[in-house]
């Protein structure tokens, strides 16, 4: 059974970092592309950043670029994605999820995206 599980949330002061995890199980992540998209409260979710099966390809929303960094360790069937200099905008449930990187079409687009974990909450906040 395919599963995604997200860790790491938490509260964060602005300018603070935190790192989130996703954690596959159940089909190996090495053949999927792995993306991290976020929801805030009354808005529609928006793709944050998308990592190829080698980890060599990344793509960032221009509201993170320069501040998260996306990264993969297939060994661990782990997914990463480093937030530093966080600003209050950027709080929302984190949510990540696998797609077949065949399928074409916009890398942050959510409807790629078939299978997905239970999110974790980012709160940035002083």
């Amino acid at each position: 059974q395919l599963q995604l599980v997200e860790s790491g949330g938490g509260l964060v002061q602005p300018g603070g970092s935190l790192r989130l995890s996703c954690a596959a199980s159940g089909f190996t992540p090495s053949y999927y592309v792995i993306g991290w998209f976020r929801q805030a409260p009354g808005k529609e979710r928006e793709g944050v950043s998308r990592i190829s099966i080698s980890g060599g390809r990344t793509y960032y929303a221009d509201s993170v670029k320069g501040r998260f960094t996306i990264s993969r360790d297939n060994a661990k069937n782990t997914v990463y994605l480093q937030m530093n200099s966080q600003k209050p905008e950027d709080t929302a449930v984190y949510y990540c999820a696998t797609g077949n990187p065949a399928v074409p079409g916009d890398p942050l687009n959510s409807r790629l995206y078939p299978y997905w974990g239970q999110g974790t909450q980012v709160a940035v906040s002083s």
